[in-house]
């Protein structure tokens, strides 16, 4: 039996995570592994294990060199991990946004500033012919240091300064929603619509969005299947977050490929797809070791 290992946040990391772990390690389970949590912050968290799986590694983007660092010894260490360090590090900064707009894929736009001020927002609303802006950061999770600003708004003060991503407010996410599609080992398993409560643009749970289960539209898997295509690794497990635009056309507002929730409960046959595609890619690497 193949031991996994699955990464779990710090100890001193603020929210409940079994839920996720939980789903998670059952599916893991069930497609005959055996599993074990320790937290991504252990001296040795992969120490024992077959495969290793950050999937619920909550908490990186606040401790981002340390992060690195363990991505850099387990790649040095040639420890097998799902998904790959090439791609665990890629998409821990949301830098790779523009990179995969620049490769042709639909993405919401996005311009980077090291230093975000006035300037920056001015330069942001002439580009993108809009008043309303988001700011978030490169490396951030749950929409922690995520602002919308509008004409007049001042930048708060903890990201003024800082290096942040900037992007058009898209009203869209007050009707249709944010969607998110989950893929398995680069086939499509189901989708959700996420919204915001009620006057917020922030769908997280924590926050007070919903989920529902819902059928991805054809135009929307083809953009995911887009973005994955020119992402540097394989992904054996992915979440692709899309909004629409004024027009109705789908982007790509976000990429997780490192701690997704996969809301394996909510979507009947998804853990066992899930499952199963750890596993062929689990034998595939022992199997060249």
């Amino acid at each position: 039996m193949m031991k996994a290992v699955l990464l779990c946040p710090a100890p001193d990391y603020p929210e409940a995570f079994d839920w996720a772990y939980d789903n998670q390690a059952a599916a893991l389970e069930q497609a005959g592994f055996e599993v074990v949590g320790r937290r991504w912050t252990d001296e040795a968290p992969e120490a024992g294990a077959d495969i290793v799986l950050p999937l619920v590694a909550w908490g990186y983007h606040q401790r981002v060199a340390e992060w690195h660092r363990l991505l850099d010894r387990l790649e040095a260490d040639r420890v097998p991990l799902i998904n790959p360090v090439a791609l665990l590090r890629w998409n821990s900064d949301k830098a790779y946004l523009e990179e995969l707009g620049q490769a042709g894929v639909a993405v919401v736009p996005t311009m980077r500033s090291d230093t975000l001020g006035h300037g920056t927002l001015a330069a942001a609303r002439a580009r993108f012919g809009v008043d309303d802006l988001v700011i978030k950061p490169p490396v951030s999770a749950g929409a922690d240091g995520t602002y919308r600003i509008g004409i007049g708004d001042e930048i708060p003060v903890d990201v003024y300064g800082k290096a942040m991503l900037v992007q058009p407010y898209q009203r869209s996410i007050g009707s249709v929603g944010e969607l998110s599609i989950l893929m398995f080992g680069g086939t499509y398993s189901h989708a959700l619509i996420k919204r915001p409560k009620a006057g917020d643009y922030r769908v997280q749970p924590h926050l007070g969005g919903t989920e529902q289960l819902c059928d991805a539209p054809v135009e929307a898997i083809a953009v995911a299947e887009a973005a994955l295509a020119k992402a540097p690794a394989r992904p054996i497990y992915a979440r692709i977050d899309l909004i629409a635009d004024d027009a109705g056309q789908w982007q790509l507002i976000e990429l997780e490929l490192i701690e997704p929730a996969l809301w394996l409960g909510l979507a009947p046959g998804s853990a066992a797809r899930f499952g199963d595609a750890i596993r062929r890619e689990a034998e595939e690497i022992l199997a060249k070791r």
